[in-house]
């Protein structure tokens, strides 16, 4: 499989992916963790990717998003933006309603 089928795997199997680098418990750069204190805030139940254990998607997933810093925020399929836009969609309350959405979708 390719990286960029790879990478629409995981985005199409999961309604809120979030690529960064590191994980949820340990981000290893402050705008990842940014990102996932954001999400946490706001409810949304996420899958996580750590795009440093994969070079393969690390160097894909810039090309495939058409955005070239990590983190990146996927919801339903479709790319959101990276941690500044996600701290935006927190601090409207758009992002808590927006994970609301996906998991009314989900379920």
């Amino acid at each position: 499989m390719d990286v960029v089928d790879e990478i629409k795997a995981i985005v199409g199997t999961h309604p809120i992916v979030l690529f960064m680098k590191g994980t949820t418990a340990y981000p290893t750069c402050g705008f990842s963790d940014r990102a996932v204190k954001a999400l946490q805030a706001a409810g949304a139940s996420f899958h996580a990717v750590n795009v440093l254990a994969d070079p393969r998607i690390r160097a894909g997933l810039p090309h495939y998003s058409n955005w070239p810093t990590f983190p990146q925020l996927f919801l339903l399929g479709d790319f959101i933006g990276g941690c500044d836009i996600v701290e935006d969609l927190h601090a409207a309350g758009e992002l808590k309603r927006m994970a609301a959405d996906v998991a009314e979708a989900d379920s």
